[in-house]
C-alpha cells in the first residue's frame, strides 16, 4: 500500500468516526439555535412562518411562532444524547413537513413565478435545503443500535 493510500485510509476512518458525532452536535446547534430565536421575535423566518400557519383553525400565528420554536429547542437538546436520538428524528420530521408547506399554500413566496419550481425565490432555497436536513437525519437513524 502506498503512502497515499494509508493516509487516505486514515482520513477515512477518521471521518467515519467524527461523522456522525458532527452531525448530531450539528443539528443541535441549528435546532436550539433557530428555535430560540422564534419565541424571542427574532427569527428571520418569522413572517414566512406566520403566513404559513395563518390559515390553521386554531392557535393564532403568535402562538404557533412560540410552539414551532420550542418544538426546535427540543429537536435540538434530544440530538445532544444518543438515547433520545429516535424521538429527535420523529420531531425532525414532523417539523419538517410543516416547513414545506409554503410550496403549496404560499407559491407566490416560494417561486419567482407563479409555479416556476425551478425557480426559487431566497425563501423557497431556504425551504429546499432542508432536503438535505432530512438525509442527514436519515443517516444518523441509520446509525442508531449498530455497533461500530
Amino acid at each position: 500500500m502506498t503512502e497515499f493510500e494509508n493516509l487516505d485510509k486514515g482520513i477515512s476512518a477518521r471521518m467515519k468516526k467524527m461523522g456522525v458525532p458532527a452531525l448530531r452536535i450539528s443539528f443541535a446547534i441549528i435546532f436550539i439555535w433557530f428555535g430560540i430565536l422564534k419565541p424571542f421575535g427574532l427569527s428571520a423566518a418569522e413572517p414566512l412562518l406566520k403566513a404559513t400557519v395563518a390559515w390553521l383553525p386554531f392557535g393564532s400565528p403568535d402562538t404557533w411562532l412560540h410552539v414551532i420554536g420550542w418544538w426546535e429547542v427540543l429537536i435540538g437538546i434530544l440530538f445532544l444524547f444518543q438515547r433520545t436520538t429516535r424521538i429527535a428524528i420523529l420531531l425532525l420530521l414532523l417539523q419538517m413537513l410543516g416547513t414545506f408547506m409554503p410550496m403549496v399554500f404560499l407559491p407566490e413566496v416560494v417561486y419567482q413565478k407563479p409555479w416556476a419550481v425551478y425557480l426559487p425565490t431566497m425563501e423557497g432555497q431556504y425551504i429546499i435545503k432542508n432536503v438535505m436536513i432530512i438525509s442527514a437525519a436519515l443517516v444518523i437513524g441509520g446509525t442508531i443500535g449498530r455497533s461500530k
